[in-house]
């Protein structure tokens, strides 16, 4: 059974399940992480309807909890993932409020203009950039079926094939989970090319 994330429980009880494995001045930063993601995506909705800020908190869970990833700047740029990519947020600002590899972390997922360049250009990525990336995209595709619109979901589908997949191979747990959403979710791609 493929293991899923759910970021609707709240920072707080999240908060409260990392409490044993998370320091103090770590989980101060996420909450000051959390606050300003909360402030910037405003009322942003995910495409099935969902508050935005539970695509952060899963990432973020899927880092802590599967991963066990420490690194307080991973973390914090978990959360903070999109903050420039879709709102009016700049990467100075990131910068200024929560230092330059926060920034750099960001940086590295935020989407350019040219989308299959940004997409090649994650080979180069730092391993903690890659982390958060393919955090980042296991939320989304953990419930890709619930995409209203069913032409994205086949593309989706197609694109973490064919880009994300190859990033997390090697890659420990990520590799065995999206193994194992690949072959859950094949039924997506009407192409049949899997």
């Amino acid at each position: 059974m493929l293991r899923t994330f759910d970021g609707s429980v709240g920072w707080a009880a999240l908060r409260a399940r990392f409490a044993d494995r998370l320091d103090d001045a770590t989980l101060e930063r996420l909450d000051e992480a959390v606050a300003f993601a909360v402030e910037r995506h405003g009322e942003q909705r995910r495409p099935a309807g969902e508050p935005y800020v539970e695509h952060l908190l899963e990432a973020l869970e899927v880092l802590v909890d599967a991963v066990g990833v420490r690194d307080v700047d991973t973390l914090v740029a978990a959360v903070l993932h999109d903050v420039v990519e879709d709102t009016a947020t700049t990467i100075g600002e990131v910068r200024a409020r929560f230092g330059e590899r926060v920034a750099d972390l960001v940086g590295w997922v935020t989407k350019s203009e040219d989308r299959q360049l940004y997409l090649q250009s994650l080979r180069n990525a730092p391993e903690a950039a890659l982390a958060v990336k393919l955090a980042d995209r296991l939320s989304n595709v953990q419930r890709l079926r619930t995409h209203p619109r069913a032409e994205k979901r086949g593309s989706y589908y197609r694109e973490t094939v064919a880009t994300i997949v190859p990033l997390a191979a090697g890659r420990g747990w990520f590799e065995e989970w999206y193994r194992d959403w690949q072959r859950e979710h094949a039924d997506l791609d009407p192409s049949g090319d899997r």
